[in-house]
């Protein structure tokens, strides 16, 4: 991983940082022992697979118990070398940051900003013959832009496979306009409010829904994915006209094509590790159509195939812009960016956060200025089940739950958000 952050339009740190780790697990009739160790030189491989052997005895029988998925053959790029970040992947982003900072400082603006790049490679190899190798790059920019006396800022995000579809400077353009909005103010109170949220904002309502979505957790009657009297919701229109999918070959976002992981719960089990993920449609134009099943549970409860979670989400959406979704509007409050969202009540999927940096208020196709910032309650659910305008998908960085960064998401026209109460949060 290779970054480089700055402050007050200055660029202040830069780093490179290498990790390696090896996971083994050992299966003892049914107890799961794992050890990691991120120094593993070759002469103590074996007493590593020894130690993870002793640390089943201390461990209950797993009941989440399989036996392990088979395969024959090796992948072609099994001996490759693992894919690494280079400082050269700023190579050409760098300029476009220095002329990003004197943009800023040409128009008063203080800027503070972070740029990431990842690589990574897994390999996973079992005692059943199963050899799987995943390598992957991804990166992200975030920018916050402030006015000189701090009072007024704005957020901006954006993932990225290469930082050659990046450009720092129209990021900078939205957030000199934001913070120009900014310049009027207009106090409102708590309440219900029309809202428009930015695709960054949807991500991340998906990837708090998404959270809530484990077939054992609705089966279990603890869901809000729970049939009143047993079983699930799966077929039921849940979520107004809104699709949610998950592609591991999806163009820009491409993620594991296989289960990987190295501790069971409800959602995955360490049985699975090698487990194909396919394109999953978790809801299609409102109906629920999936949940995550690790096998153990389809195959304890009968319910058919297994279905693995995967590393990222597409909220589907051809609509229009967010500027023309701004200019239909009669009034509404616009919102950049959540924060800080937490579970409030897992049965019904509620959860609260914060609004932060610019809410603005939308009158007759206009911005009129900003607003001051919300604490909010909704459930993602009830939220998206009131969409009554879905814009057009993009690559969408989703600032809370910023380890995922793997999202395409729409602006969204919300019907009735709940503004649960006013924030002093800047």
């Amino acid at each position: 991983m290779v970054n480089v952050r700055w402050a007050h339009n200055t660029v202040t740190t830069n780093g490179v940082a290498d990790e390696v780790s090896l996971s083994v697990l050992s299966i003892v009739g049914h107890r799961v022992g794992v050890v990691t160790r991120t120094r593993f030189p070759a002469d103590r491989l074996e007493l590593i697979v020894r130690e993870s052997e002793a640390a089943c005895a201390h461990r209950p029988a797993a009941p989440d118990y399989m036996p392990l998925l088979e395969d024959e053959g090796v992948p072609a790029d099994w001996d490759a070398p693992a894919a690494t970040a280079e400082v050269d992947a700023f190579d050409a982003f760098a300029p476009k940051v220095e002329r990003l900072l004197k943009q800023a400082r040409a128009g008063g603006v203080r800027t503070f900003g972070y740029a990431e790049a990842c690589a990574s490679t897994v390999w996973l190899a079992t005692s059943s013959g199963l050899r799987r190798r995943h390598a992957d790059a991804i990166g992200r920019v975030s920018v916050t832009a402030k006015t000189p006396d701090l009072a007024r800022s704005s957020w901006a995000g954006q993932s990225t496979g290469d930082f050659s579809d990046v450009d720092p400077a129209h990021l900078l353009d939205r957030l000199e306009q934001r913070l120009a909005w900014g310049a009027r103010y207009t106090a409102l109170q708590a309440g219900h409010y029309e809202v428009i949220l930015e695709p960054s904002c949807t991500a991340d309502l998906a990837v708090a829904a998404q959270a809530f979505m484990v077939r054992r957790d609705a089966d279990e009657g603890r869901s809000p994915f729970s049939a009143p009297h047993g079983g699930t919701c799966i077929g039921e229109r849940l979520f107004g006209r809104i699709s949610i999918a998950s592609d591991p070959e999806e163009p820009g976002i491409a993620t594991a094509p296989f289960q990987v992981c190295g501790t069971s719960d409800e959602a995955v089990s360490v049985f699975d590790n090698g487990m194909p993920v396919l394109r999953t449609e978790w809801v299609h134009e409102g109906t629920l159509r999936s949940l995550v099943t690790p096998r153990y549970w389809a195959h304890k409860t009968g319910q058919g195939v297994p279905v693995p979670g995967a590393g990222n989400l597409i909220v589907a959406g051809d609509g229009p812009t967010l500027e023309r979704m701004i200019a239909d509007t009669g009034r509404a409050l616009l919102v950049t960016s959540l924060w800080y969202i937490r579970t409030v009540d897992p049965q019904t999927a509620l959860v609260t956060g914060l609004t932060r940096d610019g809410v603005f208020l939308v009158e007759d196709g206009q911005v009129r200025g900003a607003v001051n910032n919300f604490r909010w309650n909704m459930s993602p659910v009830t939220a998206f089940a009131q969409a009554i305008e879905i814009g057009r998908s993009q690559l969408a960085l989703p600032r809370v739950h910023d380890d995922f960064p793997r999202a395409k998401a729409p602006p969204l026209r919300i019907e009735r958000f709940h503004m649960s109460s006013v924030s002093e949060a800047s």
